[in-house]
């Protein structure tokens, strides 16, 4: 399913809110935070022309992220960084004085720390991010999953000290749930959807995903004409678009949202102008981003900022998945979680698709962005829909050339700039 978008928001500016969340002075102090963490290093952005001469498009750009602070899901860079905010604010609150980044492991702001418990709900990578978010700053951490989880990603995120809550029914019921629990012991919960009366922390986890655009920005020699990015309850398509939107001004890209088809509240928000939960059905091979509601921040930005919507099947994210893992020609080969291809899932769909091209002007000219948000995070489970372990696809890249791999040495800085040199100006999609 396609649609574009028809909301009378469409193409404003940002709500104020939004625009200072997801602005350059924001994604700056960002970047920022993430010079302290041992593990920082900025992922890879890969170029594939076999793919994108298929498609019939100039070029195809794929972020990695599942390289990300060792977590192997873009999610690394939300949970973990509100996390480490909430405890400097803290910090700033009982000793009466601004705390810097540089004080986070001083024994003051420990103190405080170690007295806080943070609470969320995840399908699996939100609640790792949180979990070492809190291991980081010696906080605990409550993590509420629900019976869709898999036991290895319930591990995953147990490895960091986190206490482990198991949830009956849905993300939806394990987001309820652990509002419910938090509220009655004092905890703060860290959630990446939002809800009325509930907005500036999950602004944060939004605020901390504009890193990695900053980062594709640098890396680009030229800035993306089209995005095509998943979204389960819409924060880091939100984040990226807002984001884009901001710094690229009129020549931002055209952005296209990519839903699951099982659990498409976005596309089915966009279609009724406003948010809806929708029915819980066969569950989605896209585990991450099966989500049934909307965040309400997210959607206020992307009813301004997205352009269309989309749904893609479940044979489409598996054979993304395959694709990626056995490229053709020079391209190198990229590990992509159940949900991690989704995006790309999106363009190959809307490519094959004559009416759709044409909505978005997709052409031989178009330079589209995607981004990887995991790499094998249930590494059994990706075995099973690819045929091959991770390790395997992981090690085909080892000979590539760093060079291509890491182009941000060649590139010139786009972050931040709204008239950089540009051959050509984005089309829209309506």
């Amino acid at each position: 399913m396609f649609l574009l978008n028809q909301h009378p928001d469409h193409r404003k500016p940002l709500d104020p809110v939004d625009a200072e969340t997801l602005g350059a002075t924001a994604a700056e102090k960002v970047e920022r935070y993430l010079t302290y963490r041992d593990n920082h290093a900025p992922t890879p952005l890969h170029t594939l022309p076999a793919l994108a001469a298929e498609l019939g498009v100039g070029a195809v750009h794929v972020k990695d992220e599942g390289f990300r602070l060792g977590l192997g899901s873009f999610k690394a860079l939300g949970g973990s960084y509100a996390v480490i905010r909430l405890v400097l604010e803290e910090a700033e609150r009982q000793l009466g004085r601004p705390i810097d980044i540089a004080e986070l492991h001083t024994p003051e702001v420990h103190a405080v720390a170690v007295a806080m418990t943070v609470a969320c709900a995840t399908d699996g990578n939100h609640g790792r991010s949180v979990a070492q978010g809190a291991q980081l700053v010696g906080a605990r951490a409550a993590i509420f999953v629900h019976s869709g989880v898999s036991d290895e990603r319930v591990a995953a995120i147990a490895r960091f000290g986190a206490r482990m809550i198991r949830v009956e029914g849905t993300y939806d019921d394990s987001v309820a749930e652990a509002a419910r629990v938090a509220a009655e012991n004092g905890w703060i919960v860290v959630s990446d959807t939002s809800w009325p009366g509930y907005e500036r922390i999950p602004g944060l986890v939004m605020q901390g995903y504009t890193a990695m655009v900053r980062e594709a920005l640098r890396q680009l020699s030229e800035p993306p004409t089209h995005v095509f990015v998943q979204a389960g309850v819409g924060g880091v398509a939100a984040a990226v678009a807002g984001h884009l939107a901001l710094a690229l001004g009129d020549h931002r890209p055209t952005f296209v949202v990519v839903d699951p088809a099982r659990a498409a509240c976005l596309f089915e928000t966009a279609r009724a102008g406003h948010p809806v939960k929708i029915e819980h059905g066969e569950p989605t091979v896209m585990a991450m981003l099966e989500c049934y509601e909307p965040s309400l921040v997210a959607w206020r930005v992307l009813s301004r900022v997205a352009d269309a919507f989309m749904t893609v099947a479940e044979e489409d994210a598996v054979a993304v998945m395959n694709r990626l893992a056995r490229p053709a020609g020079d391209d190198p080969a990229i590990v992509a979680g159940e949900s991690g291809g989704a995006g790309l899932a999106g363009l190959i769909r809307a490519a094959a698709d004559p009416k759709i091209r044409t909505a978005l002007h997709l052409n031989e000219a178009s330079r589209i962005f995607v981004i990887n948000t995991e790499g094998a995070t249930d590494p059994e489970r990706y075995s099973e829909l690819v045929g091959m372990l991770p390790d395997a696809v992981t090690n085909a890249t080892r000979g590539a050339d760093a060079w291509q791999r890491f182009p941000s040495t060649r590139s010139a800085s786009l972050a931040g700039s709204g008239n950089s040199d540009r051959s050509a100006e984005p089309g829209t999609a309506g």
